[in-house]
């Protein structure tokens, strides 16, 4: 019987962790691309695209993400299409994610104060002058805080993909706990790895929150 070390058990979800770190940055990056193309259709003057954008985000919002993992990994295969397990991961995380993002910098978007608006179209600006050049870049001070923070939960959710064989960090605590039968070593391990990759973002969502409350407060 192969004796395992602490280092052993470390190094091995260290190794799970990296895809949980990669597959995070993947799914953040083209959540938010996804995300804004939302945005716009969201915030549109062609009820067609806002209507079709809110029911992409009821749809995605209102079923679980777990459902969305199975159906991106077994569905496509019943149209013949071989799916492998990261690919699938990719595309639901990617999926689910944009549907809150788009819905978080949609509320950003309407707290600016519609005078903006008007003052922008007085000017003869078309709707993505006046998306461009007035309403994201006040927009966007506000989104900061609440875009890390929902970067967290992306962090968190990447755990249910170990449900479809993707292999990051969970996925490698149950392997290394199948052979080392040492679950609380191996989980106590892991979370301490979740709360390296979370807390910093947090922090950062908090400090950001306090700066911009601060700077409001001042102006």
């Amino acid at each position: 019987m192969t004796a395992f070390t602490q280092w052993d058990i470390l190094r091995g979800l260290l190794l799970g962790a990296r895809w949980t770190a990669v597959l995070s940055l993947v799914t953040f990056a083209g959540a938010a691309i996804l995300g804004m193309v939302l945005l716009l259709a969201r915030t549109s003057r062609h009820n067609g695209l806002r209507a079709a954008a809110r029911l992409y985000i009821e749809l995605f919002q209102g079923t679980p993400l777990l459902m969305q993992l199975f159906l991106a990994f077994f569905g496509l295969s019943l149209f013949g299409l071989d799916v492998p397990s990261w690919l699938a991961a990719g595309m639901a995380l990617i999926l689910w994610a944009s549907a809150f993002l788009a819905e978080i910098w949609r509320g950003c978007v309407e707290s600016v104060p519609r005078g903006q608006w008007e003052a922008s179209a007085s000017l003869a600006m078309g709707y993505f002058q006046q998306m461009r050049h007035v309403i994201l870049p006040q927009a966007l001070r506000l989104a900061i805080a609440p875009t890390v923070g929902f970067s967290v939960q992306i962090v968190k959710s990447t755990a249910l993909t170990s449900i479809i064989g993707f292999t990051e960090l969970s996925k490698a605590g149950t392997i290394i706990t199948n052979a080392t039968f040492e679950p609380f070593t191996v989980y106590g391990y892991a979370a301490l790895i979740y709360f390296a990759l979370c807390w910093p973002m947090s922090y950062l969502s908090h400090s950001l929150e306090r700066r911009l409350q601060h700077a409001a407060d001042r102006a």
